[in-house]
């Protein structure tokens, strides 16, 4: 059997992908905003009611961004539940990570754990909506409004989530994705950044581009985040087929939860009611690590390789230096398994790692 990844970039249409690199190339244009960038922008404001894209060369500028505009060198509240460039983005704009840990069943940061985390150093909150499962932003909101927070939501997994009607993205100050070639909708490599007010959407719009104000003046510091046409140009490739994209991984994802229905110990994901999920990712929860890597090690036997993500939980990383316990991240850090979710898997695929799985446990 070929090798089954825990993901499969999605490829789309080659014709189609260079009909858009004509124009690039009949333009002469390649990045600082050129038409496609500025196409793609527009059609994912249409399709998904944001209220504001700024296209980026990847997913964590947007977040390293945010730190610098909002982070003001003080303690950021985060979650320990995430990829590392979560944490690293704190650490790298020179401000202090302080984890609270997350909710047992959502996975997402414990709203209710937040605000007697809060100190005088505070600056803001920085959380991440896990495997496209929304925090409790209302909850959230509330507390930053009553201590003069700033909220950056880390939105990598939420392309095509909505929360209670709303596209994910709207919600916080600002919220960022990643279109990385693992993602649900990708660019090859890139991201983007949002938000709501105008004053914040300017400070994000030239911090991605040097600070300019025009070619000759300048708003203020920035730096080089801008998307390039050639990635733009995959994105309005794939852009139009996002519903053949979610069909085909709900069905994939329909097929996991059927499998492991009458399971009692392995558990999946709980979504936050009013949440229309975007699948994203296909996540169980082992009743121990033993049970987990035992699995795991009869999947890789035959040629499947699941992900343990997030793992470790981000408070035991190294070069956090951090002494806090985070006893729900760890428990769960440790015993969950993403398994393998694309388009194109096959039914006979699909029941060699259920069936597998249910052997270990």
């Amino acid at each position: 059997m070929n090798r089954i990844n825990v993901t499969k970039t999605y490829l789309p249409s080659q014709e189609v992908y260079q009909s858009y690199l004509k124009r690039i190339w009949d333009s002469a244009w390649l990045t600082n905003r050129g038409a496609l960038v500025l196409e793609l922008e527009e059609k994912l404001k249409e399709a998904y009611h944001l209220n504001s894209v700024i296209l980026t060369t990847n997913g964590t500028l947007p977040i390293q961004i945010a730190l610098k505009l909002f982070g003001d060198l003080g303690e950021v509240i985060t979650t320990p539940f995430s990829y590392v460039a979560t944490t690293s983005s704190i650490l790298w704009e020179n401000c202090q990570p302080v984890f609270v840990d997350i909710h047992p069943d959502y996975l997402t940061i414990d709203e209710t754990k937040i605000e007697s985390a809060i100190t005088s150093k505070t600056t803001a909150i920085l959380a991440t909506h896990v495997y496209g499962n929304p925090c409790n932003v209302e909850i959230i909101e509330a507390i930053a409004k009553k201590y003069g927070l700033k909220v950056i939501y880390d939105a990598a997994h939420c392309f095509g989530v909505t929360y209670k009607g709303k596209s994910l993205f709207n919600y916080g100050d600002v919220s960022t994705c990643s279109f990385h070639a693992t993602k649900l909708f990708h660019t090859a490599e890139g991201g983007a950044m949002f938000c709501n007010e105008e004053t914040i959407y300017k400070k994000l719009f030239y911090s991605h581009n040097f600070g300019h104000d025009g070619p000759l003046e300048f708003h203020g510091l920035g730096i080089n985040a801008k998307m390039s046409e050639l990635q733009a140009a995959m994105g309005l490739t794939i852009l139009p087929e996002m519903e053949f994209i979610i069909g085909e991984r709900k069905k994939v994802a329909t097929f996991y939860t059927r499998s492991f229905k009458d399971i009692s110990n392995l558990r999946g994901l709980k979504l936050r009611v009013g949440t229309e999920w975007n699948y994203s990712y296909y996540p169980i929860i082992f009743e121990s690590e033993e049970v987990l890597l035992s699995a795991e090690q009869a999947l890789n036997k035959e040629n499947i390789y699941p992900r343990r993500y997030f793992y470790p939980s981000l408070n035991k990383v190294s070069f956090m230096n951090n002494d806090q316990e985070m006893p729900i991240s760890e428990s769960i850090a440790r015993r969950v398994l993403c398994l393998p979710l694309y388009v194109g898997l096959t039914k006979m695929e699909l029941e060699i790692i259920t069936n597998t799985i249910k052997k270990e446990i």
